[in-house]
């Protein structure tokens, strides 16, 4: 009763399912509003806190009464370097994992989106392409520029080594100038990002499930 109670609190204050209890126990990870890096977000903003999803992360690899990980998405984006260091933990686990897109998987969310095994999409989701933003002081000089273009390259073959997307297509949705107001960058739906090759699958809770339930049961053959 004690661990239930537990469970139950974790769920409601944190998001957090340590182990679902279906034919498999699956660990679920949330990635919601904005995802934090070195600096805090404002205290109106949802968060994904970087320094509570890595120790997860490394439970999940680690304990061996979990057998697979869900993450769902619903971001804006955030910290690239943060959004970075998650998507490629989540590409080392060893495990069946798979992602669903919910709502929106913008900026770095779409690398954490491909770091699964199979990725998942909800038709009324959208994604937004869009290069590298810096926020606060930038020196313009060719240093900073050269720093910034290395952070969209690591971006971009993140994106491209772990989807089915081309590196052409992808820098050319995220250099279009006639999609968003006021910005360079491509927005798609569900279907279309399906359709370019972005995310592997249309489908949400049952069909990931299914598919880590499917993977888990292969393995052990």
């Amino acid at each position: 009763m004690e661990d239930n109670n537990k469970d139950r609190a974790e769920t409601e204050e944190l998001g957090l399912v340590q182990k679902t209890k279906g034919r498999h126990p699956i660990h679920c990870l949330t990635v919601i509003g904005q995802i934090e890096g070195h600096f805090e977000a404002n205290n109106q903003m949802k968060t994904t806190k970087y320094e509570h999803v890595i120790p997860q992360l490394v439970d999940v690899q680690e304990d061996p009464d979990v057998e697979g990980l869900l993450i769902i998405l619903n971001t804006v984006g955030g910290d690239v370097e943060a959004g970075l260091a998650i998507a490629e933990l989540i590409r080392g686990i060893t495990k069946p994992t798979a992602s669903i897109v919910l709502g929106g998987g913008h900026s770095i969310g779409i690398p954490l989106a491909v770091s699964a095994d199979c990725s998942f999409i909800v038709p009324t989701a959208t994604m937004t392409i869009h290069p590298v933003r810096h926020s606060g002081t930038v020196l313009a000089t060719g240093q900073t520029m050269n720093y910034l273009d290395s952070i969209q390259e690591r971006v971009t073959g993140f994106v491209v080594e772990n989807s089915n997307i081309t590196k052409a297509k992808f820098t050319k949705m995220m250099m279009a100038s006639n999609s968003l107001i006021m910005d360079l960058g491509t927005a798609v739906d569900g279907r279309t990002a399906v359709k370019e090759g972005l995310i592997d699958r249309i489908g949400s809770i049952g069909e990931a499930l299914e598919y880590l339930y499917e993977e888990i049961e292969k393995r052990k053959g």
